[in-house]
């Protein structure tokens, strides 16, 4: 048998509606461990928020985490780090912003946030991370992972276009949703973090199935030689993958029912 890297994103792919694991979908990964394969969680969430994900599944499972700034082992040990230049998160920090625009900052230590947004906290009901109040003025430029902006798109594509024109060779932008607009520093996202785990699992492109349903998943969709997209996926992200097959809806655990045929589980 050949040793495949099975990797998933979280929100939208792998978790429910509700934002949580399936019991059909924490058996069949169990069960694909145990036949010798690898498997590999990629999210835009910060590690701690899905280190609660990786322990309810009870595998040894990779974690890509912040859009693939940062990658850790199954047993905790942090393998890459890529951050963005200090100068470069001060000059997103003061981007000027609707008031109704929420600015924040995932870093290795936690996530922090320009002001109180409690609406934000039911994406993370069930890991209970949570974020820290910190004025723009004094957020620390120092070790940022990733700069989020959530609110209006319509506003958002103001800031994108603002991003490019400062330091638009530095920064790697995408979207997770249509409200969050999130920037890496340049080279840094999930299919150039994946890239690097395959080598160091001693595996290719063509041993990787990849599942995903925004933007941000681009990169790693296209890296994998089995990429299945969403039903309910950006519109925009099917086309833009070579060869990706469309399977079913992360409400009804799509990925293990794919899984099971895949695999004849």
């Amino acid at each position: 048998m050949t040793p495949r890297l099975i990797v998933s994103d979280l929100d939208g792919t792998l978790l429910g509606s509700d934002h949580t694991l399936h019991e059909s979908t924490i058996e069949v990964l169990r069960a694909l461990v145990k036949q010798g394969h690898h498997v590999a969680l990629a999210s835009g969430r910060h590690y701690h928020d899905m280190k609660v994900f990786r322990d309810q599944l009870d595998i040894p499972a990779h974690l890509i985490s912040t859009n693939g700034a940062y990658v850790h082992d199954p047993e905790d040990t942090l393998l890459a780090a890529n951050h963005l230049e200090p100068e470069h998160a001060k000059t997103l920090i003061n981007l000027p912003r609707p008031p109704q625009v929420r600015l924040n900052l995932y870093r290795e230590s936690g996530w922090h946030i320009d002001s109180e947004a409690p609406h934000l906290l039911s994406l993370h009901a069930s890991t209970g991370f949570g974020y820290e109040v910190v004025p723009p003025a004094q957020m620390d430029t120092n070790g940022v992972g990733k700069v989020l902006y959530l609110g209006d798109p319509n506003a958002l594509k103001q800031l994108e276009a603002q991003a490019q024109d400062a330091h638009g060779d530095g920064f790697h932008i995408t979207y997770s949703t249509i409200d969050s607009l999130e920037i890496m520093a340049g080279g840094v996202n999930k299919g150039v973090a994946l890239s690097s785990l395959l080598e160091r699992l001693g595996l290719t492109p063509a041993d990787c199935l990849a599942f995903g349903d925004n933007l941000n998943d681009t990169e790693m969709l296209d890296l994998a030689g089995e990429a299945q997209v969403m039903g309910n996926a950006h519109p925009a992200l099917f086309d833009r993958v070579t060869g990706a097959e469309r399977i079913g809806h992360h409400g009804e655990a799509a990925v293990a029912q794919w899984l099971k045929k895949r695999f004849g589980l």
